[in-house]
């Protein structure tokens, strides 16, 4: 099948293009098109419409009816992010908690010039150590991020991150679920602040920040508070003249804009929200004049090329994959999720009770194909909200949950908690027990908090407990994949999910540049098939 041609977009073109290297077919045509560094032409002959790669622009008997330049899948985004970052493209992998973004899967994509961020959120400090060793030894030079965590119900741990993190030199952090700037995240900020033999600011310690709301992303936009710039300046953790630089930079170096994603989000649209933090980026610049502007990327929903497309030409300097990555063959999840994240459908997600701000009403987004963990959290939350103590819960509802939910007694519940808390925060303990309402969140978190637990290790028996963070963005990955090499989840490499992603994102830029130009392609060429290797 030739293509068709719309005359009122026609372009004076000549070229001189040898008749056999023009393709007339669509899975040559295709070819041409995905010949990404090199140019394509558009050309009428006797023959028909075809595309070709060669050619020169003169005199000769072909027709060139539209041109595009090569681009590839690393013109993408922002140069400055790739060069700051050490990568080849404009694309990381975002955290996912509990370890499920993987110390194998941020590996793989530094080998590959990508990035990904740990998904240190819920783990223990022995093991966030360990996971820094592991991948600083196999990317000595990076790239690669930890995330950070607001954790306002364990200020402890998100301290104790940060010890971790200046300790041993991580460079650059993914802050999430931020409301509000906490001691821990300034600091790690400034202590990395210093001058230059030009008198220019050298940032150390990058700030990576996932947003949703305009609020908080004013706070990262700009410069260091004050009043934790003084706490810290007491405490002896930063020197007068890191204070004094922070002022001439933003607190963050970039902005995610994560929309509707895999756990922590408020479920906003990207194509909403993105140009409203665009929008303030040019405002908060405008004040402060930053020598390196903050670049604003987006997350959330960035399952398919198409999506990446039109992030991009939204205006965002990089994009974010977190849920298509957790089906990913080095995903720190049980292969029990791996198989059923690869069979969803994008409505098949729903909201649900948060562990770490279980009190705050927070929720998160979980896939509820498969599981009862949705509702039975959400009977959780509901049964805090009425009753102000374990023992004012009535009869028939505790023996309920009890039986179906904990399939333990809460007292049981309760000495599990003690014991888990006595490694990971004391003080929470004694916090419970002072206080009949924070004793029965914690076992009630006891939950929730264990069920992402069982997701991962594949706990048998849980199965229908299992906490499985996911986004929509997940059940379009899988149409788009479907009847294909990746429709399996055991042929899902995080490295080949990503390229694919980018690789379709930059056909669709050139088909659609060459309908902009009046080429009209057959419906069945819009279509981008994932490739095994590059």
């Amino acid at each position: 099948m030739t293509l068709g041609y719309s005359e009122s977009a026609k372009t004076d073109y000549n070229c001189e293009i040898p008749e056999n290297a023009i393709a007339f077919d669509e899975k040559n045509m295709m070819e041409k098109l995905l010949n990404l560094d090199k140019p394509c032409f558009a050309v009428k002959t006797d023959k028909g419409i075809g595309l070709c790669n060669d050619g020169s622009f003169g005199s000769g008997d072909s027709e060139t009816l539209a041109y595009i330049p090569p681009f590839s899948d690393k013109n993408f985004g922002d140069t400055q992010f790739q060069n700051d970052y050490g990568t080849k493209y404009c694309l990381y992998g975002g955290a996912m908690a509990n370890g499920i973004a993987s110390e194998e899967m941020v590996i793989e994509l530094g080998k590959n010039g990508f990035f990904g961020s740990f998904g240190s959120a819920g783990l223990i400090p022995s093991r966030v150590e360990e996971a820094i060793i592991k991948i600083q030894k196999a990317l000595p030079e990076g790239p690669y991020a930890f995330n950070l965590i607001h954790s306002p119900s364990e200020p402890a741990m998100e301290q104790g991150a940060v010890d971790l993190y200046l300790k041993y030199k991580v460079r650059c952090i993914e802050a999430a679920a931020y409301m509000a700037l906490t001691l821990p995240i300034v600091q790690y900020r400034v202590s990395g602040l210093s001058l230059d033999n030009d008198n220019k600011v050298v940032i150390k310690n990058r700030i990576i920040a996932k947003i949703s709301r305009k609020e908080v992303a004013t706070r990262f936009m700009q410069p260091a508070p004050q009043k934790i710039l003084k706490k810290l300046l007491e405490k002896g953790l930063i020197t007068d003249e890191q204070a004094e630089l922070s002022q001439r930079v933003p607190m963050a170096d970039d902005i995610t804009v994560e929309a509707d994603s895999g756990g922590h989000t408020d479920n906003r649209p990207l194509v909403s929200l993105l140009p409203s933090i665009l929008s303030l980026k040019a405002v908060i610049q405008d004040k402060f004049n930053y020598d390196i502007p903050v670049r604003i990327g987006a997350g959330g929903g960035v399952g398919t090329p198409e999506a990446a497309l039109a992030t991009f030409m939204m205006g965002a300097s990089y994009v974010v994959t977190g849920s298509v990555n957790q089906g990913c063959i080095e995903s720190g999840t049980s292969e029990h999720v791996k198989k059923l994240l690869s069979t969803i459908d994008m409505a098949d997600v729903i909201m649900a009770p948060a562990a770490d701000m279980f009190e705050m009403g927070v929720e998160v987004q979980v896939l509820k194909r498969g599981s009862l963990f949705p509702m039975r959290a959400a009977k959780l939350y509901d049964i805090y909200n009425s009753c102000e103590s374990i023992e004012t819960i009535p009869t028939v509802e505790r023996e309920k949950i009890e039986k179906t939910v904990f399939k333990k007694s809460l007292d049981e519940i309760w000495s599990d908690t003690v014991a888990f808390f006595e490694e990971r925060d004391p003080a929470q303990i004694k916090k419970a027990e002072e206080n009949p309402k924070r004793k029965m969140a914690l076992i009630f978190r006891w939950y929730l908090g264990l069920s992402s637990r069982w997701a991962n290790i594949g706990e048998k028996g849980r199965e229908m407990d299992y906490q499985i963070w996911c986004g929509a963005a997940m059940g379009a990955f899988n149409s788009w994949v479907n009847g294909t090499y990746l429709e399996s989840h055991e042929n899902r490499k995080v490295v080949n999910v990503n390229r694919n992603i980018l690789k379709g994102a930059a056909l669709f830029y050139r088909l659609q540049s060459l309908k902009n130009q009046g080429i009209e392609f057959p419906f069945s060429m819009n279509r981008y098939i994932p490739q095994k290797s590059f």
